[in-house]
């Protein structure tokens, strides 16, 4: 089946990820990545979530309750990454990134789709790809 008028208009796309610390993500995704914290969710005196933001991105992040398992695999089953586009320095967000602890799974390059990208897992195994238009 093919269509040109839209189906659904959609206008934003949104994730949302689950955390064992969810303090400690965000706090990651402050620091290192410079997402800003637009606002924490709490219960019972604990946070259990919040919504970050950079430019027109935002993420939530929730604390995992570990129903699941606190070792299972994230997006297990299907393979996810969460591309960042960005036009801040790649190479200086991969080292942030690099002095954090997590290793890189490649180094920043030129593409040949026009950008400069590198990718990561971070701590909770959520894959990443940073990249900024080259030019």
């Amino acid at each position: 089946m093919s269509t040109t008028a839209p189906v659904l208009p959609a206008t934003h796309l949104g994730v949302s990820l689950t955390y064992r610390d969810v303090e400690a993500a965000i706090t990651w995704f402050s620091e290192v990545l410079g997402f800003s914290v637009a606002h924490k969710f709490e219960s019972e005196g604990k946070v259990r979530g919040a919504v970050v933001t950079g430019g027109s991105i935002r993420i939530i992040l929730n604390q995992d309750d570990g129903k699941l398992g606190w070792d299972r695999v994230k997006g297990q089953g299907m393979l996810i990454t969460i591309n960042v586009d960005s036009t801040a320095a790649v190479d200086a967000a991969a080292e942030r990134v690099r002095a954090s602890g997590i290793k890189l799974i490649d180094e920043p390059a030129d593409r040949p789709w026009g950008a400069r990208m590198f990718q990561f897992r971070d701590n909770d195994g959520f894959k990443f790809s940073i990249s900024a238009p080259l030019g």
